[in-house]
């Protein structure tokens, strides 16, 4: 027989043993869960560079560009969101010389840059081409397609994440047959990592883009529920 000292003494050995989550009626873990979409938009922007000795010429022929950038994007200017070409870059560079003695001479170099985006991806080629037609420069790869509404993506992610937690929390009180409770705390994983597309990076070429690829959107959350 033991005494009530001895009694305590061992009840309380044996509860240090067990994990402090079930020792305090909690449980702690994670949730995640991911959204597949396809992009639908885009953000484009080409630069129209020429150079000469004289700037005013520099200029002239970067006008003359624009114009003709403008004249071959008319059909579609109005479904170009956010556009911009007010971009303007003037400035002069030394020019090498093959002689010490020879001065150095400077050229000017005119550029302007035109910015947009698309919210219907079927107008990309045609601008691709109508850009590689006048010379513009351009860089394309797969940051610079999105979906329009990825808040709602992540909304969705933010759900589902949170959704997988709790069933996980009812899995962990099935098996100490007790019942998943309110939740106590949670913290959200706001760093999102971007998500990585399914495509190539595409320089100025005149390949057109046929796809853009499949996109995920992943979410994490760590939560403490009671276990009653």
């Amino acid at each position: 027989m033991f005494s009530t000292a001895h009694r305590y003494l061992l009840t309380a050995a044996t509860l240090t043993l067990l994990p402090l989550g079930v020792m305090a009626g909690e449980v702690s873990l994670s949730g995640q869960a991911s959204v597949k979409y396809t992009p639908d938009s885009a953000r484009l922007q080409f630069t129209a560079n020429a150079e000469h000795s004289l700037p005013e010429t520099a200029t002239r022929r970067v006008n003359e560009k624009m114009e003709q950038w403008r004249d071959g994007i008319s059909d579609f200017r109005d479904q170009l969101d956010s556009y911009s070409d007010a971009s303007v870059n003037l400035y002069s560079r030394s020019v090498p010389t093959q002689e010490r003695s020879q001065k150095t001479e400077k050229i000017a170099v005119a550029s302007q840059t035109v910015s947009f985006t698309i919210d219907d991806l079927s107008l990309l080629n045609p601008i691709l081409a109508q850009a590689q037609e006048l010379g513009l420069d351009y860089n394309l790869g797969p940051h610079h397609f999105f979906h329009s509404d990825e808040s709602s993506l992540r909304k969705q992610a933010l759900a589902g994440a949170i959704a997988d937690a709790r069933a996980r929390c009812e899995f962990v009180a099935n098996e100490l047959d007790k019942q998943c409770g309110e939740v106590i705390n949670i913290n959200i994983d706001n760093n999102h990592q971007p998500p990585v597309p399914m495509m190539a990076e595409m320089r100025a070429s005149s390949a057109p883009v046929s796809e853009t690829g499949p996109r995920e959107l992943t979410s994490r959350v760590s939560a403490t529920f009671e276990l009653e």
